[in-house]
């Protein structure tokens, strides 16, 4: 389902974020693992919350990906997540282990709470075993800062961050029930970007009234559409994780597929997570643009998104549209290999408002204006397929020379 098709359903909260939602709070603190950055977050919820949760794809998956899913696993509920950055902790082998159940015992002791109900996360170097000490010590600081509501969330928010040039945030409204539901977000990634998924954490509240089972099918539809179709440079990550906490306080009727308003649900928890994609895309590593891609005309929705990931993870592509140079050359040739169903002969491509080709047969443009588009922040291209009725968006950024001179001296 398009986002656009039923956005009056879902409403933006400008200045909302992840504490919006009713019944949650969190909090940032530096703990000296990074020398001067906030790097230790939490965030609470007053009571056991439903939870669902995404992982990474990649084979070799940090020690507190294995903790966190065995915390959900036990019951489905959690009342905290706590997340380091500054340090992985992946490829550290029983120690890393014991590290990530040492950080989910000393939360769970502070906030009172059995240690089934909390995730633990971590980002940052690989290989490295963690600082534990001093985040033991932050944990047990940490639980009074979550009664200072004010800057909280942008505190979580920064405490989160690597690479990452910006917080990231999102909050958004709709109706179930007559009630108001609420979902806030935040998330954290800007390289080794390619989901399914990417160095990339992300942390969904709602006070939506859900079963945890219910709220694992919605997440997993959701990020499949959006977290799944984004980009910076192909590498996919060994910590990457989405949560979800619902709490249930806005006491609406417990949602599922056969609830009249689930598509309302779906489609708030898709918008939250969609923003907070394009925030990442457009915050990839040296990047100056986000670039979108819209595929229609495909045979189905997911050989939709394939050929819009495709053309946005193509290296050549990114590197035109860094040079402002409208080669849909490179573009075509990322719908050939994308492995999607196509017909060669039938392809439409514009950039922006320029259309550059028509039935696979280029069209004249002025090389001015288009050089003129791809010097704006924000870049679109659109495809026809004209092969059937599926429709997917992808998002990616400009490849830079700064990209190259952030990652060869990441760890120095």
């Amino acid at each position: 389902m398009d986002t656009a098709t039923k956005h009056l359903s879902v409403t933006p909260v400008e200045a909302g974020s992840i504490i919006t939602p009713k019944g949650f709070c969190a909090a940032g603190i530096h703990t000296g693992v990074k020398r001067y950055r906030l790097d230790l977050g939490v965030i609470y919820c007053e009571v056991p919350a439903s939870s669902a949760a995404v992982y990474t794809l990649n084979k070799v998956q940090a020690a507190p990906l294995k903790v966190t899913k065995e915390s959900i696993a036990k019951e489905g509920k959690l009342q905290a997540i706590i997340v380091n950055s500054g340090n992985a902790n992946a490829c550290t082998g029983i120690k890393g282990i014991e590290d990530a159940y040492s950080m989910r015992s000393s939360t769970a002791d502070v906030f009172k709470i059995p240690e089934h109900y909390v995730a633990v996360s971590s980002t940052g170097v690989i290989g490295e075993f963690l600082q534990i000490d001093k985040i033991i010590n932050g944990i047990k600081k940490i639980k009074a800062l979550t009664q200072v509501k004010f800057d909280s969330a942008e505190r979580f928010n920064e405490a989160i961050l690597t690479t990452d040039t910006i917080n990231k945030r999102a909050c958004f409204r709709t109706t179930i029930d007559g009630k108001t539901v609420t979902f806030g977000g935040a998330a954290k990634g800007s390289g080794m970007i390619d989901p399914n998924m990417a160095t990339m954490l992300a942390y969904i509240t709602t006070d939506a009234n859900i079963e945890p089972d219910w709220l694992q099918v919605a997440l997993s539809e959701v990020v499949d559409e959006t977290f799944n179709r984004i980009t910076v440079d192909g590498d996919t990550s060994t910590n990457d994780t989405v949560v979800t906490m619902a709490s249930g306080l806005a006491n609406n009727q417990s949602l599922t597929k056969d609830h009249p308003d689930w598509e309302h649900f779906v489609l708030g928890l898709k918008m939250t997570c969609e923003h907070l994609a394009k925030k990442i895309a457009r915050d990839g590593e040296g990047a100056t643009k986000l670039i979108e891609v819209q595929v229609s005309g495909a045979k189905n929705d997911e050989e939709a998104g394939k050929v819009a990931k495709a053309i946005v993870g193509s290296d050549l592509v990114k590197s035109a549209i860094y040079g402002t140079d409208a080669n849909w050359g490179r573009i075509i040739c990322a719908i050939g290999y994308s492995g999607a169903d196509i017909n060669p002969e039938t392809i439409d491509i514009s950039i922006g408002e320029i259309q550059t080709l028509q039935d696979s047969m280029p069209l004249p443009f002025s090389e001015e204006e288009a050089t003129q588009y791809l010097t704006t922040e924000n870049i679109v291209i659109s495809v026809d397929l004209k092969v059937g009725e599926g429709f997917g968006k992808a998002w990616g950024c400009d490849l830079t020379y700064d990209y190259v001179r952030i990652n060869a001296g990441y760890r120095t």
